[in-house]
């Protein structure tokens, strides 16, 4: 699994992410959650320019075809450009790296349930920071869904 996000991520290999969505709504069918939308954790404007594509979207467009909830891809966006979490050194760090680095512009998720997607979890600062925007704009609830949990230490 890390091999296939690391490809996924840094390498462009973006005809995997069909495969790696199907993972997830494998999960999905064992474990629901609620959700009534799904939102892929956004990445800043000069990543996303650099890349050329987000990861945590292009698993999500694939998840929403598979489980047939609406993907909504513009209402969450990252407005501070932050180090990359993998080069944090403590979880402090990377709460701070994150804090006030996501904003959500649009009213559509008020009263709803979110299912958030994004590839690795590791100290769930990421998925705080995404989960408090949402909730701010009136989300009732925000699910983290992930490919992989890697324990910080």
């Amino acid at each position: 699994m890390r091999q296939a996000i690391y490809e996924l991520k840094y390498h462009n290999l973006r005809a995997i992410s069909p495969r790696l969505a199907e993972l997830l709504a494998d999960y999905l069918q064992v474990n629901p959650l609620p959700g009534e939308f799904i939102v892929p954790v956004p990445l800043h404007s000069g990543r996303l320019r650099e890349r050329g594509y987000n990861q945590s979207s292009l698993l999500a467009r694939e998840l929403g075809k598979l489980i047939k909830l609406p993907v909504l891809e513009d209402c969450l966006i990252r407005v501070k450009e932050a180090q990359a979490q993998v080069k944090t050194t403590s979880v402090v760090e990377r709460r701070n790296n994150v804090l006030d680095a996501f904003a959500c512009r649009d009213g559509k998720i008020n009263g709803r349930q979110i299912i958030l997607i994004d590839d690795v979890c590791t100290s769930g600062a990421t998925l705080e920071s995404c989960a408090t925007a949402l909730k701010s704009k009136g989300a009732t609830s925000v699910w983290g869904l992930t490919l992989a949990r890697e324990i910080y230490k």
